[in-house]
C-alpha cells in the first residue's frame, strides 16, 4: 500500500497549476507572466518585480543539508502554518475524514481541520503531559487520516520520546500520516526524527526557521515526508509560496556564519532557561514551572491573571494560556534575553508573587 492511498483520490488526480516562474528556465527576457519590466523603489536589486521561484533551489540545499533530507523530500511554505493546511487539505475529505490532536497542544492543528470540515478528535496528554501511546492508537478509526504530535509540546514544553514516535509510526503504517511538529527540536536534548522518514513512509515532520533561526517575520516553515507525499503537496500548493526578501533573508541565516550565530542563540537560550527555572521556582505565588526543552516556560501561580496585568503594567507581554486543558493557572514565558529575562523576575520580586 502506497502512502498516497490515504490521500484524497481527486488530489492525487488533480492537475496542478503551471506558474510562469516554473515555466521560465533558462529564459534572460521574461515576458511571459506580466510582470513589470522595472524594479520597484527601494528594491535595491532584490527582483521584487519578478515572482520568485516557488520552490528555489538556493534555499532548498542549504535546508535539506540542515534536515538531513534530500530536495525531493522538502516542502517550503509559509511557516508551519501552511504545510499542516495543505495537508489536511491534501489528505481529509470534508465531513468525513479526521485527525487526531492531543490537547493542550499548538491551536493550528484543529483550526485547518474545522476550515476543512474535518472532525477532530482529542486524546488527551495525562496529567503530566507526556503522550498517552495506547490511548491514542485506541482512537484511531478507519476515518482517521492524520495523527499530529507536537514535540517539545506547545504549551508544555515536554518532549515526546523518539521510541514512542516509532511505535506509534509503526502502528499507523497504512492507516494514517503520523505528523510530528519539531518547532522547537533545537533547543530539546530529544533531536529530531527527521532520519526515520526512510523508513517509515508515513511520517511526516515540521520544521520552521521562526524559533531558533530567529525568522518569525520572515515566514519560512517546511515540510520533511516521504518524496511522493513532497509531490503530492506541491500540487496543490500556491504558485508563489515564498516572497523574494525571506527567501534571501533565510538564506543569509543559513549560510556559515548565519548557523553559527544561531547556534550561539540557542546555547544562551537553554542556559537562561534553567537560569530562568530555577529563579521561577524560589519565588512565592509560584506554584510550579513545568519541565521544558523549548524556548518558554509554562509557569503554574496563585493567581495567574492578576501576574499577567502586573507584567503588562511593565510592558513585559507574555502568553495567557488558561484556555487550555490542565494549564488553568499558567502564563508562558519566553525565553529573552538575559537583561530582558532578569526585567521579568526583577517585576514578580517587586509585585510580590
Amino acid at each position: 500500500m502506497s502512502v498516497l492511498d490515504l490521500a484524497r483520490p481527486e488530489i492525487r488526480t488533480l492537475q496542478p497549476y503551471s506558474s510562469a516562474r516554473m515555466e521560465a528556465a533558462g529564459g534572460q527576457i521574461m515576458l511571459n507572466a506580466n510582470e513589470s519590466a522595472w524594479e520597484p523603489m527601494g528594491d535595491a536589486g532584490a527582483g521584487c518585480n519578478r515572482y520568485p521561484d516557488p520552490q528555489p533551489e538556493a534555499l532548498l540545499q542549504p535546508m535539506a543539508s540542515l534536515y538531513g533530507v534530500e530536495r525531493e523530500q522538502l516542502f517550503v511554505g509559509r511557516g508551519s502554518d501552511e504545510a499542516i493546511d495543505l495537508l489536511v487539505r491534501a489528505f481529509c475529505r470534508a465531513g468525513q475524514d479526521a485527525i487526531i490532536i492531543q490537547p493542550p497542544t499548538f491551536g493550528m492543528y484543529a483550526v485547518s481541520a474545522r476550515i476543512q470540515n474535518a472532525a477532530v478528535i482529542e486524546v488527551p496528554l495525562a496529567s503530566d503531559f507526556s503522550l498517552d501511546v495506547q490511548a491514542l492508537l485506541a482512537a484511531v478509526t478507519p476515518a482517521v487520516k492524520l495523527v499530529f504530535i507536537c514535540t517539545p509540546n506547545n504549551p508544555s514544553g515536554r518532549s515526546i520520546p523518539r521510541a514512542d514516535i516509532v511505535q506509534i509510526a509503526q502502528a499507523l503504517t497504512g492507516k494514517a500520516l503520523l505528523v510530528v511538529d519539531e518547532a522547537y527540536v533545537e533547543f530539546s536534548d530529544e533531536g529530531s526524527v527527521a532520519d526515520l522518514i526512510g523508513r517509515y513512509d508515513n511520517l511526516a515532520v515540521l520544521r520552521t526557521l521562526s524559533k531558533a533561526w530567529a525568522l518569525a517575520g520572515a515566514r519560512i516553515g517546511s515540510l520533511l515526508a516521504n518524496a511522493e507525499v513532497i509531490a503530492l503537496i506541491r500540487r496543490i500548493m500556491p504558485p508563489y509560496p515564498l516572497p523574494s526578501p525571506c527567501i534571501a533573508a533565510a538564506v543569509a541565516e543559513l549560510s556559515p556564519s548565519g548557523q553559527a550565530t544561531a547556534r550561539e542563540n540557542i546555547a544562551i537560550v537553554r542556559e537562561q532557561r534553567e537560569t530562568m527555572r530555577a529563579a521561577l521556582c524560589r519565588l512565592s505565588g509560584v506554584r510550579e514551572v513545568l519541565p521544558s526543552d523549548a524556548n518558554f516556560l509554562a509557569v503554574r501561580f496563585d493567581d495567574a491573571g492578576t501576574i499577567y496585568q502586573r507584567l503588562l503594567q511593565a510592558a513585559i507581554v507574555v502568553r495567557d494560556i488558561r484556555r487550555y486543558p490542565q494549564l488553568q493557572d499558567a502564563l508562558r514565558i519566553t525565553i529573552g534575553t538575559p537583561e530582558e529575562n532578569a526585567r521579568v523576575l526583577t517585576v514578580l520580586n517587586e509585585t510580590g508573587t
